[in-house]
């Protein structure tokens, strides 16, 4: 290991030295000859020299500067890859939150790196490969750091875009170079983890034919790519390959996902309640939070939150604070960098008492529905003043994480999205505008639940928006047409009985929101309970 370290020493520093010794011989021979000269030869040698001096120097920097722009401008930039030593990246399994079955997976790595011996004498190999897929901001990166970490061996930190050249080979040679250097680190250190992020761009699928030949250097370099993974050369010190993307794997080669390249995948999953609980937890550790600041609640208003996300409400909140000259993040704070991440910046508009109060009517009716009959989501927001291009809303999240939709929530989402139009249609017998991108989303819903998943009254069951075109006759058009619009007539049937039954409600909320603007959760259930309707069970706390 000793000599693999001087090896590694000489290939980091063979060029600098090689300058110096080149620099200090070009000096030394010439003050060697010129000591054998005549005192005037010597002098006119030197005031020569020292004269074109000047000429020298700036033809020396032109030259350079050319050779530069060459270098660096047009296309063979240096392969910037970052090599981080495990102990500057400081990233343990501690700080990695949640995705515990993904940690353990990730742990058999380490153990493997760590046992390489005993590993080695049983007759085994440490694996070549690891895949990480799941959506972006979940901690991907955060983890295969903490593998480096924890298994004590050089972290090599690259992106699939690196690889991406318009030159031929210019790919491929980096992939050679990146490969080179790790086993060179392995060599010395025991093992070396070639990160790669974005893995999809240098390992999406060859092309086999290409009539103008720009895939050709995709393929060059996945193929490298392949070769190196394979291990196929003298030196057999561990390499292990951590790739990460955001795309679902089947985009990747099929070469490159075989056992032997990526011999394990492992999914990296949106955190659940507890875990964003936990998220919230640990980074408000690093911050001025209030001891009052409920995290377990504002867990549960950000379903389908990744980590990085969470962060960045924090990190909103701590500007909301700031600007208002305190030191100290509170729970109201935090809810404000909700609505601004969510809705949008608010922007009070010059509205007409008329369209102010029919916007008020549109976002009771909407924010009614989804209260009283939305099987799954609740409402946390309702606001009249203006956020991202419309003039009111109501925000509601699912009270608990639902992978699957049911009938009974899908058909909650074509009462509600009527709300806003028969709120005004009941009040003042003619509607606005705004129930333009309501119906857009009624008549969306209607239809997949009729083409797509055979929720209409006359009993067709199949994914019709699987067959092609011209495959479904106009008899089968209409008949699927007819279900979908007899669906959208029941939901208007229904949600207008439920609003004219409920409309002492839907005045009171309207008249809030003029009063008010906005109304919060904690407003929005007291106004119910004070006609009797308390508000759904929330689930279990998080400790």
């Amino acid at each position: 290991m000793f000599w693999a370290k001087v090896k590694l020493w000489w290939s980091r520093w063979w060029v600098p030295i090689l300058i110096a010794l080149a620099i200090a011989v070009s000096v030394l021979i010439p003050l060697w000859y010129m000591a054998g000269m005549e005192e005037s030869v010597r002098r006119y040698i030197i005031a020569l020299n020292v004269a074109s001096l000047p000429f020298q120097t700036y033809a020396t920097l032109l030259f350079v500067a050319f050779l530069y722009l060459l270098q660096y401008g047009g296309g063979f930039a240096m392969f910037r890859k970052s090599k981080i030593d495990s102990a500057r990246v400081n990233i343990r399994f501690s700080d990695v939150i949640g995705n515990e079955e993904a940690k353990r997976e990730a742990w058999e790595v380490v153990e493997l790196l760590k046992d390489r011996a005993m590993l080695k004498r049983v007759g085994g190999k440490i694996l070549h490969g690891l895949l990480m897929v799941g959506p972006p901001g979940c901690g991907k990166t955060m983890l295969a750091k903490a593998i480096a970490t924890e298994a004590g061996v050089p972290f090599l930190s690259t992106a699939g875009s690196e690889f991406v050249e318009i030159f031929v080979g210019v790919g491929a040679s980096r992939v050679r170079k990146l490969f080179s250097q790790a086993r060179n680190y392995a060599a010395a250190y025991g093992a070396c983890i070639i990160f790669i992020d974005e893995i999809e761009v240098l390992g999406r699928t060859r092309v086999v034919y290409d009539a103008f030949g720009g895939g050709q250097e995709g393929n060059s370099t996945l193929n490298q790519l392949l070769v190196e993974m394979d291990g196929l050369v003298d030196n057999d010190a561990p390499v292990v390959v951590i790739g990460a993307m955001n795309m679902k794997e089947e985009v990747l080669d099929p070469a490159l996902r075989r056992p032997g390249r990526f011999d394990r995948q492992i999914t990296i999953d949106l955190p659940n309640l507890k875990e964003r609980k936990d998220i919230f937890d640990y980074y408000a550790k690093k911050i001025k939070v209030d001891p009052s600041v409920d995290f377990a609640r504002l867990a549960r208003k950000t379903i389908r939150y990744s980590p990085a996300e969470i962060e960045n409400v924090l990190k909103e909140s701590i500007l909301i604070a700031t600007r208002e000259k305190r030191e100290v993040v509170t729970y109201k704070d935090c809810t404000r960098a909700l609505e601004r991440i969510e809705l949008g910046i608010a922007h009070r508009v010059m509205m007409t008492p008329k369209e102010r109060e029919m916007t008020a009517y549109h976002e009771a009716g909407h924010l009614v529905l989804v209260y009283l009959h939305h099987p799954t989501n609740d409402v946390f927001k309702a606001s009249i003043i203006q956020r991202g291009g419309v003039l009111g809303v109501v925000h509601s999240v699912p009270r608990e994480e639902y992978i699957l939709s049911d009938s009974a929530s899908l058909y909650a989402d074509l009462l509600v999205s009527l709300g806003g139009y028969l709120a005004e249609k009941i009040k003042y017998g003619v509607t606005t505008e705004g129930v333009g991108s309501d119906f857009s989303h009624a008549m969306s819903r209607a239809h997949y639940m009729v083409w797509v998943l055979g929720m209409g009254d006359s009993g067709l069951v199949g994914n019709y928006h699987s067959l092609p075109p011209n495959a479904l006759s106009d008899a089968m058009r209409d008949r699927l047409m007819a279900d979908t619009n007899a669906l959208l007539a029941r939901a208007h049937k229904q949600a207008e009985a439920i609003m004219r039954e409920h409309w002492p409600i839907i005045e009171r909320f309207a008249a809030e929101l003029l009063r008010r603007d906005e109304l919060d959760y904690d407003e929005i259930v007291a106004i119910f309970r004070e006609f009797g309707k308390p508000p759904h069970p929330l689930p279990e706390s998080v400790s």
